[in-house]
């Protein structure tokens, strides 16, 4: 059900792209793509973990999803992150008026709102395993690869559509779409940050 929400979401922001020519937006599109990827890749690690163990992996398949948590935060890195720089670059080096900017920011704040229960779904489910601890040490400590991976998509995917709302309503104000184009270099730079992040912290599991 997340794949397909998620993916559905995608699908509207591509849409919304290409109506009002945001930047910020294709962005974002472009991240629920490399999330819904991601979400499958977690998913084939968490069904291969499950294998029994045989005569050549005596003790089990578990770190496979340590693999795939890792090879998510690298699609997430190249995807989503340099393509939003690369995008935000283009977008300053050739400007184009937006057009019916409405849209986009409809889209984008139906989006923060199922983000963000998606993260409180993601913080319910990881209280139900911290108990007493913090967060922080939570994070430091935990061996829940697919958590960690969800925890930070959900964060990042939150922090870019709230940029791509803010820089896409400067650019509507002022009209000005350099506000547009900055706003997708940002969303690429928080998810290269997110990423770098998730690849450490697993790096440290495997």
């Amino acid at each position: 059900y997340a794949f397909l929400a998620n993916f559905a979401i995608a699908l509207a922001k591509t849409w919304a792209a290409l109506v009002t020519g945001s930047g910020s937006l294709l962005a974002e599109a472009i991240h629920s793509y490399a999330d819904s990827g991601n979400q499958v890749l977690l998913f084939l690690g968490m069904r291969q973990a499950l294998k029994p163990a045989d005569r050549e992996h005596p003790l089990g398949y578990g770190k496979l999803t340590y693999f795939w948590a890792f090879v998510v935060a690298l699609l997430l890195f190249s995807i989503g992150g340099l393509f939003s720089v690369y995008e935000g670059v283009h977008k300053l080096q050739h400007p184009e008026p937006l057009n019916a900017a409405w849209i986009g920011l409809l889209v984008l704040a139906v989006a923060i709102v199922l983000e963000t229960f998606s993260l409180l779904g993601c913080l319910r489910e990881i209280g139900k395993i911290r108990g007493a601890k913090s967060l922080k040490i939570w994070l430091i400590h935990t061996r829940n690869a697919e958590l960690v991976v969800v925890l930070g998509e959900d964060v990042a995917a939150i922090a870019g559509l709230l940029l791509a709302f803010v820089c896409l309503g400067l650019s509507v104000m002022t009209g000005e779409p350099t506000f547009d184009a900055l706003g997708s270099i940002a969303i690429g730079i928080v998810l290269v940050t997110v990423s770098i992040f998730i690849a450490w912290r697993i790096r440290s599991l495997l």
